[in-house]
C-alpha cells in the first residue's frame, strides 16, 4: 500500500498518457500503406486507368519532388503495397490528376507545382497499358502558358469549349493567385499552343469541383478559397462553350465562408433530403451548408476535443445504420491529438449534438484531403488519404463496420 501511494505525480501522468494512447490505438481503424517511400505525399486523385473496373491513384510527393501512379492490385491484394510507377520528377508538386489529354486512350497525369517552380507539367503515358508501370516509357513536358506564372495548386480536367480534347480548370495561391482555365489546342501535345483564361482573382485555392450547381444540364465549378478579399466558398456558372471560348465572365454565386479560412470542401447529402449539401472545414469547425430551394443555410459543427486543426471533411454512412455521418481529417495533430475521426449525429443533424469516434489515433501530424472509395470491395466506403509530416505516406483506412 505504501508503494502505491508513493507513485509520483509525474509518473502517474505518464501512466495516464500511455493508457490513453493504448485506448486510442485500440479504437483506430486499420491503416494499410500504399506507399511510404518518399516525402510529403500531398493528396490523392482517383481514376480507373487500365479498364479493370478498379480505381487507381495519382499522388504528388511535394518534398520528394516526384509524381507517382499506383495501380489497384485487386481486392485480394489491397492490404499490401500497390504496384507503383514514378511518372515524372518535378519540384514542389502540390497536385497530380489523371487526364487523357491527347485522346489516345492512355491516361496521362497533370501535375501542379508551387514553391519556386510555379509551373504545370504533363506526364505523357505510354500508349500500351502493358508498359504503364515502366517509368522510362513516360515523358514529362511543361505547359508553356503556366511557366513561372503562379503557384499552381490544383487542376480539374473538364470539357469547356466543346472543341478538341479535354481542358483544364486551374487554381493557384499567393501573389497573382487565380481561378482560370487552360484551353486545349487541336493538337494537345503542342504544349506551346495551350491558352490560359483568367476567371477570378484568388488568395489560396483549396478545392475545384465540377458540379451542375444550377441544374441546367451542364457543369459549373464549385470553389473554396482559403485567403484574401475574395475568400470563401462559391461557384462559377458555366456560360456555355462559345461564351467561354470568347473569354466571357463566369458569374460568381457565393455560398458562404467569407469570414473563415475554409480549406477543402466536398459535396454530400448529409441530412438525406435529396439535395446535395456542401461540407467544408476550417481550423476549428466543420461548416455544413444545407441546400435549400433558393438559399444555403449554414450549420457549424465544432471539432471535438483531442484533435488537430481541420483540413478536410466528407459525408458517408460510416456504420451502415442508414444515417449519414461526417469523416474529417486534421493537420497540426501533435502528440496525442488525433488526425482523423468521424462524427455521428444524435437527435438530428441540425440539433447540434454529435458523437466523436476515432479513426487515425495519435499517429500522423498533417493529414490531407479525405477521399471515399470501397477499396477492398466489401460494399462499404473506406477512407483514402495522405500524410505529409510523420511520413505515413499514401494509405487507406479500412472501414470496420
Amino acid at each position: 500500500m505504501k508503494t502505491r501511494r508513493s507513485i509520483s505525480a509525474a509518473s502517474f501522468g505518464i501512466l495516464v498518457l500511455i493508457v490513453g494512447l493504448e485506448r486510442s490505438a485500440a479504437e483506430t481503424w486499420e491503416r494499410h500503406t500504399i506507399d511510404d517511400t518518399s516525402q510529403g505525399a500531398d493528396g490523392v486523385r482517383l481514376k480507373d486507368v487500365n479498364g479493370d473496373g478498379l480505381l487507381d491513384v495519382a499522388v504528388g510527393w511535394e518534398e520528394g519532388g516526384i509524381v507517382r501512379v499506383y495501380l489497384h492490385p485487386g481486392h485480394d491484394k489491397v492490404r499490401q503495397k500497390w504496384p507503383v510507377v514514378t511518372v515524372g520528377r518535378v519540384k514542389s508538386p502540390e497536385d497530380a490528376v489523371f487526364a487523357d489529354l491527347d485522346g489516345d486512350g492512355a491516361i496521362d497525369v497533370v501535375s501542379c507545382c508551387e514553391g519556386r517552380t510555379r509551373s504545370m507539367f504533363v506526364h505523357w503515358a505510354p500508349k500500351k497499358i502493358t508498359e504503364y508501370l515502366e517509368a522510362e516509357r513516360w515523358t514529362t513536358e511543361t505547359l508553356d502558358a503556366t511557366v513561372q506564372q503562379q503557384m499552381w495548386m490544383y487542376a480539374l480536367p473538364m470539357q469547356i469549349d466543346a472543341r478538341h480534347g479535354i481542358d483544364l480548370v486551374t487554381g493557384s495561391k499567393g501573389n497573382g493567385g487565380s481561378v482560370g482555365w487552360l484551353q486545349a489546342p487541336s493538337n494537345a501535345r503542342d504544349l506551346k499552343s495551350w491558352r490560359w483564361h483568367k476567371l477570378q482573382d484568388a488568395g489560396w485555392i483549396m478545392s475545384l469541383i465540377a458540379a451542375d450547381m444550377d441544374k441546367d444540364g451542364d457543369l459549373d465549378v464549385l470553389v473554396s478559397d482559403r485567403k484574401g478579399p475574395n475568400r470563401g466558398v462559391y461557384w462559377l456558372e458555366y456560360p456555355g462553350a462559345d461564351a467561354a471560348s470568347k473569354g466571357e465572365a463566369w458569374k460568381r454565386h457565393n455560398v458562404g465562408g467569407h469570414d473563415r479560412q475554409i480549406l477543402f470542401i466536398a459535396r454530400g447529402d448529409l441530412d438525406q433530403d435529396g439535395r446535395m449539401d456542401i461540407i467544408a472545414i476550417d481550423k476549428d469547425a466543420i461548416v455544413w451548408w444545407r441546400a435549400g430551394k433558393s438559399k444555403w443555410t449554414e450549420h457549424v459543427i465544432p471539432l471535438p476535443d483531442g484533435v488537430g486543426t481541420g483540413k478536410s471533411a466528407a459525408v458517408l454512412d460510416v456504420d451502415g445504420n442508414g444515417r449519414n455521418d461526417v469523416v474529417f481529417s486534421c493537420e497540426n495533430a501533435k502528440g496525442p491529438l488525433s488526425g482523423m475521426r468521424w462524427l455521428a449525429w444524435n437527435e438530428s443533424p441540425t440539433a447540434g449534438r454529435w458523437t466523436s469516434h476515432e479513426i487515425g489515433g495519435p499517429l500522423g501530424l498533417k493529414y490531407d484531403r479525405v477521399v471515399l472509395y470501397d477499396v477492398d470491395g466489401d460494399s462499404d466506403l473506406d477512407v483514402l488519404c495522405c500524410e505529409e509530416r510523420d511520413q505515413l505516406g499514401v494509405f487507406w483506412y479500412e472501414n470496420p463496420f
